[in-house]
């Protein structure tokens, strides 16, 4: 393993320790009432972390190239699954959302792997077409066709945050293939209104929207998140109030160990901790583009390309929502937010990245 291979399993080892953690510190309380354990939280995410681990290793042990022979399986098998996960009795609703499938009492979500299938056979494509990307017809379309699909189904379950990451993950992967920056500018274009079609046909699309500009306005609705994060982030000061110390996961935050556990990072750890955080996603993110750029091979240079882009957005967003800075969307903090599909699928990633430094030595 490289250098940079060995900087980024350090570092994702740190954001899961942190992880671990935070998910105990912000979910004690609640899970104690709701589930009589106050450890409920963290024994199913040591589970996950676990079965994370099989898949990063899983994902490392494999050749790549036989990981790029596969890359259009992988995708077609994402896809059934996604489209699996709408039909009644096959995907569970949760927050009315139809978003998981349930096997042998574990539930998964679809989109979470979807993401990561899509860039394997976005960098798949890339490898076997070269600059024929450049090609409308036979480069450019087929590729957007897939992204497009993918993004499709995500956004029936409903799940608006994870089409636009699926998007923007795989528009970026293409623009670093080559593509003409006009097909990318008349796709861009073209999303803009279907995006807004797709905010006003669920009205708590605008709430949300209408809560990100002015959080006061409906305080104890769509803005509530908000606020409480704000509290949450400005009680913590330069050393935060203490681990354990958190008052805003007392339920006042909703989602404190999930969407929002940046907000009791803030809290509890204060700006050196919540600094800290970003300084460690900004490392792995950094030397994940290393990997890429020092990749001499197609396949696996937009792949690691994707993976350090999806990591980067998903980071970006969780963040600038717990700061008020995007609208509330359902994005998890890579490694760190509770969430067993999300972490399995962002390990296997990380397996991948460090089968590809491997060719660095």
């Amino acid at each position: 393993m490289s250098k940079d291979g060995k900087i980024v399993l350090l570092t994702v080892s740190i954001l899961l320790m942190i992880g671990v953690v935070m998910i105990y510190s912000s979910s004690a309380m609640y899970a104690d009432g709701r589930y009589g354990d106050s450890l409920y939280f963290v024994k199913r995410h040591l589970l996950y972390l676990v079965l994370g681990a099989g898949a990063a290793v899983l994902s490392m042990s494999q050749p790549l190239k036989r990981i790029e022979s596969a890359s259009r399986s992988i995708m077609g098998i994402c896809l059934l699954l996604l489209v699996a996960v709408l039909f009644p009795g096959v995907g569970s609703v949760v927050g009315g959302a139809r978003r998981w499938i349930r096997f042998l009492g574990i539930g998964f979500q679809p989109s979470e792997f979807a993401k990561l299938g899509l860039i394997i056979y976005l960098a798949g494509l890339a490898s076997r077409r070269g600059y024929a990307l450049r090609d409308l017809r036979y480069g450019f379309l087929p590729a957007l066709t897939a992204i497009m699909v993918t993004a499709g189904l995500v956004l029936l379950e409903p799940d608006m945050g994870t089409a636009v990451a699926v998007g923007f993950i795989g528009l970026v992967v293409l623009f670093s293939s080559g593509i003409k920056v006009k097909h990318l500018a008349f796709t861009v274009a073209g999303a803009l209104p279907v995006l807004v079609a797709a905010v006003l046909y669920k009205p708590y699309r605008v709430r949300r929207l209408l809560a990100f500009m002015d959080p006061w306005g409906d305080a104890r609705g769509a803005g509530f998140q908000v606020i409480q994060s704000f509290i949450a982030l400005g009680s913590g000061g330069f050393y935060g109030v203490g681990l354990g110390e958190s008052r805003q996961k007392l339920f006042y935050l909703p989602e404190s160990h999930t969407d929002f556990i940046f907000s009791i990072i803030g809290e509890e750890l204060g700006f050196l901790g919540a600094s800290s955080v970003l300084i460690l996603f900004g490392t792995l993110v950094w030397f994940s583009m290393r990997i890429a750029f020092r990749s001499g091979q197609m396949f696996a240079s937009r792949l690691a390309l994707g993976i350090s882009v999806m990591i980067a957005f998903e980071a970006i967003v969780n963040i600038g929502v717990s700061a008020g800075m995007f609208p509330t969307k359902g994005l998890p903090l890579p490694f760190i937010s509770y969430g067993g599909s999300s972490l399995v699928a962002h390990m296997a990633a990380i397996g991948l990245l460090l089968n590809i430094s491997r060719g660095e030595e």
